[in-house]
């Protein structure tokens, strides 16, 4: 802990296999100067094995946005059940794809150049996958791409996954794609069969109703009943939807996937029949977010260390920087979550700062100038859009020291 060693951490207590846990990470990174991030390797290893046995059997494809460390990528895919990459953005999967040979683009892109770089690269085109939901992006794609119908380019469609109920008045779910019946999947797979230099090759559908909201949150129990009860009938409902969907294109295309999930639906989407693939990556880092979720429990893998550098008062102590706050609806769950000493909290007129942090608690009294407050992202791979490098640990030391996105001078999002 600082120029403190463990010492001052001590003061604070620990006790129990969490803090020591904490004192293990401190002891392996005394020499570092905080702010930094590591990822526990035996945790994250563990992750994997979770996430492939609630898969039971079927691939998962890698979410690049939840890790955004090349090095920890390979790691995950060189673990038996995981397949393919789910990237975020096309300049982003060209990227990737100069190393690994299988790569879908989770959105839509507006990117010409990368198109233009994709169309006129075979091996590039042969590795890549677009996301499609509408004949606007087929006729935008024809504009600034030149069909070459011996090597078309790779096309998936998205399929609106999201619960909508009273006729639509009532949507719940991520706001994606228009396509959302088997009639409107099926019509959007005639349209691609139709155009030269563009072959539909795959499905997806994020059902973020299900894998992205929490259902067993503490702090808002009178409403996790109505969640769970959401997310019952989003199953029932997506699980006939789909199939016919699925069905539909299959008449029309040769798909060789059919993408579902995230890794809070994993169980729940790896039944379903329709399903070929899941995708997962958040629950590899296991972010402050998943401490809400019943269906799965990874271990938490991924910390920040902040360093105390001010004392303003009893019970308080100031950390330098820590406003990280993760994406989505701002509100309290999106801050980073104090994860050691137990018990400190935010203060209400500061939160998570740029520049500084306040954390209060009885722990505070415990830590000196020097000493760390170690922390948790609420999201997962927005953390190494905040530093260079991550540390890996394991069996107490540091055992490597690899480079973000944001290390190898790359910014996708």
């Amino acid at each position: 802990m600082g120029n403190h060693g463990v010492s001052g951490a001590s003061a604070a207590g620990f006790g129990g296999a969490a803090d020591r846990r904490f004192a293990d990470l401190d002891r392996a990174t005394a020499t570092i100067q905080p702010p930094f991030a590591v990822v526990e390797l035996g945790a994250f290893d563990t992750n994997a094995a979770i996430l492939r046995r609630n898969a039971i059997g079927k691939p998962l494809r890698l979410a690049s946005k939840s890790l955004r460390c090349r090095a920890l990528m390979r790691r995950a895919l060189s673990q038996p059940g995981f397949k393919g990459i789910l990237g975020f953005t096309l300049p982003e999967a060209l990227w990737l794809a100069e190393e690994f040979d299988d790569v879908v683009v989770a959105y839509p892109t507006a990117d010409t150049d990368a198109l233009r770089r994709l169309g006129g690269d075979d091996e590039l085109a042969r590795r890549v996958t677009l996301m499609v939901d509408s004949v606007e992006h087929l006729d935008f794609l024809r504009r600034h791409v030149e069909p070459n119908p011996s090597r078309p380019l790779r096309l998936c469609l998205e399929l609106d996954v999201s619960l909508e109920l009273f006729g639509g008045r009532v949507h719940i779910g991520a706001h994606r794609s228009p396509v959302r019946t088997p009639d409107q999947a099926m019509a959007m797979a005639h349209e691609i069969d139709k155009r030269p230099g563009v072959s539909l090759v795959g499905i997806m559908g994020y059902e973020s109703q299900i894998a992205g909201v929490q259902d067993a949150v503490g702090g808002a129990a009178l409403r996790m009943p109505m969640v769970r009860f959401m997310q019952r009938v989003s199953k029932v409902e997506l699980a006939e939807r789909r199939a016919e969907a699925v069905a539909a294109v299959r008449a029309v295309a040769d798909l060789e996937f059919v993408n579902g999930g995230g890794t809070g639906s994993v169980v729940s989407t790896a039944v379903d029949p329709s399903v070929t693939e899941i995708a997962a990556g958040s629950g590899l880092y296991s972010p402050a977010l998943f401490d809400g979720y019943r269906s799965v429990r990874p271990l938490p893998a991924a910390f920040f260390a902040l360093p105390v550098v001010r004392r303003p008062r009893p019970g308080m102590v100031t950390a330098l920087g820590g406003g990280w706050v993760a994406s989505g609806v701002p509100g309290p769950d999106r801050l980073p979550k104090p994860a050691f000493p137990g018990g400190l909290r935010y203060t209400r007129t500061e939160g998570a700062g740029e520049v500084q942090t306040p954390l209060r608690g009885r722990a505070a009294d415990g830590l000196s100038i020097g000493d760390r407050v170690w922390m948790r992202h609420a999201k997962a791979g927005e953390l190494a859009e905040r530093v260079n490098t991550v540390h890996l640990v394991s069996g107490g030391e540091v055992v490597d020291e690899v480079p973000t996105y944001r290390g190898e001078g790359k910014a996708f999002a």
